[in-house]
């Protein structure tokens, strides 16, 4: 978060006069329960006024700080307290060149935006995980913090399928190794180091030609815990590099037939199965 407004302004670490728990901001933000929301923060997904929190307690000014949740800003000056919220529920068949976060500073379009006529003056909806700008396919916006933690969380396991084409055939032992799983350097910590990644199923659709590209894989890939740009590393690493990468299900959430830059509300049936995976009946 570059904001220069903010660049400077560092968030309550100790109990402060007249500051609010960070967690219960969150909670009144309609983002997750207070439970929920300290797991957030320890796991590094929270930042006020542009600096990581990861230790509690930690008061903030909900008037005036800048709290962002995975990269999107959340509008504490709307608290759940004070109007109940109608829960929105829509998937977008991102296309390419879109990025997954709520704003970017460089002014490049996100998936907020084109769902932006379906959502109600003076609310906000929210992508559940995060989608590359070279990749395209379903990504889910919400205003239901709690189904958005939980489905997001590497704990839950929330399964997600992609459709990938890779250049080059990919043989068994290729196979093998992206199944085994392999260590990658973890961008998403401060600390640096390395975390082990794996494909949780890798199964070839089809072979063809492409008399331009070569040979091509049409390749299905499930994943339950990601990391920044796992799949393309991962076949990197198999000296294969992916030529499109898509999105076609989240959990029970199937993109289906939605058109390439579209969006849609989800379904009663749809929106029920997604809070039952995570236990939210």
């Amino acid at each position: 978060m570059n904001d220069p407004r903010f660049r400077d302004r560092k968030p309550v670490a100790a109990p402060a006069e007249g500051g609010e728990r960070l967690q219960k901001v969150l909670a009144d933000a309609g983002v997750a329960s207070r439970r929920d929301s300290e797991f957030a923060i320890r796991g590094g997904r929270v930042r006020v006024n542009g600096r990581l929190v990861l230790e509690l307690p930690c008061l903030v000014d909900a008037a005036n700080d800048l709290i962002e949740f995975d990269g999107a800003v959340i509008d504490t000056k709307r608290r759940t307290g004070v109007r109940a919220r109608e829960r929105l529920y829509l998937m977008l068949n991102k296309p390419r060149g879109v990025i997954s976060t709520a704003r970017d500073p460089g002014g490049r379009p996100n998936v907020v935006d084109m769902v932006r006529a379906a959502v109600p003056a003076g609310d906000r909806v929210y992508p559940v995980g995060r989608l590359d700008a070279d990749s395209t396919g379903l990504v889910l916006l919400t205003n239901d913090g709690e189904l958005t933690h939980r489905l997001a969380h590497p704990s839950r396991g929330v399964a997600k399928e992609y459709r990938v084409a890779v250049q080059g055939e990919l043989s068994p032992e290729a196979l093998a190794r992206l199944g085994q799983g392999m260590f990658l350097a973890d961008t998403s910590s401060p600390e640096g180091g390395a975390k082990r990644a794996r494909l949780q199923e890798v199964r070839v659709i089809r072979r063809m030609t492409d008399r331009r590209r070569g040979d091509l894989s049409i390749v299905s890939v499930t994943l339950r815990e990601g990391q920044n740009r796992e799949i393309r590393r991962l076949f990197a690493r198999v000296g294969l590099k992916v030529k499109t990468l898509e999105r076609i299900a989240l959990g029970a959430l199937k993109l289906g037939k939605l058109p390439y830059g579209h969006f849609r509300a989800l379904r009663n049936e749809e929106i029920l199965a997604l809070r039952r995976s995570v236990d939210l009946g």
